[in-house]
């Protein structure tokens, strides 16, 4: 169903929405580098405390 939606989002193109998706994810991947960095960071620093 979500595919259908993406794919009509980009006025039918299969191709285009490929990139749509390549795009997005690329985003999400960052955000989680920045994420993961933050944290590490945080730990470093003791604001944050580590599950053992």
């Amino acid at each position: 169903m979500a595919i259908e939606k993406i794919i009509a989002s980009c006025n039918g193109s299969e191709r285009s929405a490929i990139e749509a998706l390549l795009l997005v994810n690329e985003h999400l991947e960052a955000e989680l580098h920045q994420l993961y960095a933050a944290y590490s960071i945080a730990v470093a620093e003791g604001d944050l405390k580590t599950q053992h």
